[in-house]
């Protein structure tokens, strides 16, 4: 990648600097990318908190109304599919369901193909209140990478899907 700024040393280099003299064979070279990784998802975390409270809103939440909207029509799903896609336990998943139906921003009606089951649908309300939350959450996020050009974000993005693969399961697993 070509024309990306110098940057100062940041914390991450004095802490592989540190380790490197303390033991001189550890190969802590990977901190220099997972360190920052790290941090990185640290800090999105904490502005997307920001900006989701102003909603009313936990990241949790906005995980189930934005997996409803983008699931294809009806844009609905079970609590299973909701729990196994956004790695919560079951009870868990209820606990959050419970809320979000309280507040009006989902709705569970009998599942058609199992008498025992539900699917959960988006209300308009909650549509409307997702919409508007991941719109500011993707402007502040854009201001995060104003520095790169399009072309290094692209290869950035390759090169974290390449190291995510590696983290996690395939898609679907």
């Amino acid at each position: 990648m070509t024309g990306l700024l110098q940057v100062e040393r940041d914390w991450i280099d004095q802490i592989v600097d540190r380790w490197s003299t303390l033991q001189p064979g550890l190969p802590i070279d990977a901190y220099h990318v997972t360190g920052r990784i790290s941090r990185i998802a640290a800090r999105i975390a904490q502005r997307e908190d920001d900006i989701f409270a102003r909603y009313g809103l936990t990241r949790g939440d906005v995980g189930v109304l934005s997996a409803l909207r983008i699931s294809p029509p009806p844009h609905t799903l079970s609590p299973t599919q909701l729990f196994r896609g956004l790695m919560l336990s079951s009870a868990g998943m209820t606990k959050r369901l419970d809320s979000l139906e309280h507040r009006g921003l989902i709705k569970r009606n009998p599942d058609p193909n199992d008498r025992r089951g539900v699917t959960i649908h988006l209300t308009d309300s909650g549509r409307r209140l997702v919409a508007r939350a991941v719109a500011e959450n993707t402007k502040n996020e854009a201001t995060l990478l104003a520095g790169l050009s399009g072309k290094e974000r692209r290869a950035l993005a390759d090169l974290l899907r390449t190291v995510l693969s590696a983290a996690e399961p395939a898609a679907g697993g």
